[in-house]
């Protein structure tokens, strides 16, 4: 297995490409913190971020949750919609104020209709990030937390509203939390990965934020990683045990 080929950045739909989508859409504006669905719920559709984040995640008990995907300016989510009959996944909440284009059902099959060359870069974007929830899969299945984490705290990087101006993840609680759910791990193993990072200058920890290395730096520490370790596979269910459970 090479960890050096997980997929730390995703195509994202264009400015451009958005606007081409604005004739069929109908835009919203969220607040932080508001639901947009609710997982179970009747599906139509799919939403175009244009501004902010939004977070969706499986509740999987009382406090706890698993994030299989966080939408960012240029990437979709609710596609599930798209099929017949269908129900949301997941539940879908803005992370910090944010905008969307959403197409129905009905509006998305005009657009591939009537503007087929404009269409193909949106049905590009839902098969790039289907692929990407099946390497996340296979990531969940077959690395260890570590592993896990620098995965996650390198695309993390690639989307700004993440990083300070110098290019680093800065963590507060509500983002380490968020982190913990992206992993599939408890917050103790988290925190244990972290500790280790910190020995070797990778993680800084300011009360209680945490800035986080260049993206770089994290890319040379996975692939370290992935010589040094070698998972059995005890560990690799155990592993993927442990996300369903936290």
């Amino acid at each position: 297995m090479d960890v050096g080929e997980t997929s730390i950045g995703l195509a994202r739909l264009t400015e451009a490409e958005r606007e081409t989508l604005t004739p069929y859409a109908a835009r919203a504006a969220w607040p932080a913190g508001f639901a947009i669905y609710q997982r179970g719920t009747p599906a139509d559709g799919v939403f175009v971020v244009t501004r902010g984040r939004i977070v969706l995640r499986s509740r999987v008990r009382a406090g706890r949750g698993f994030v299989p995907w966080i939408a960012t300016p240029g990437e979709t989510f609710g596609s599930e919609g798209l099929a017949a009959t269908a129900r949301y996944a997941t539940d879908a909440r803005a992370d910090e104020e944010s905008e969307t284009l959403f197409l129905s059902s009905k509006r998305f099959r005009a657009f591939i209709r009537e503007q087929p060359q404009d269409s193909l870069a949106l049905v590009n974007q839902l098969m790039a990030e289907r692929t990407a929830l099946l390497d996340k899969l296979r990531e969940l299945t077959t690395l260890s937390v570590e592993q896990r984490l620098i995965a996650t705290l390198i695309r993390m990087a690639t989307n700004n509203t993440f990083t300070s101006d110098d290019g680093r993840i800065v963590l507060c609680t509500s983002g380490y939390r968020l982190v913990c759910e992206l992993v599939g791990a408890t917050r103790e193993s988290v925190s244990l990965v972290l500790g280790r990072l910190a020995s070797e200058g990778l993680v800084e920890r300011k009360g209680t934020t945490f800035v986080i290395a260049r993206p770089s730096q994290l890319l040379e520490r996975l692939d370290l990683s992935a010589i040094e370790t070698e998972l059995p596979f005890a560990e690799v269910a155990d592993g993927a045990q442990a996300a369903l459970q936290h």
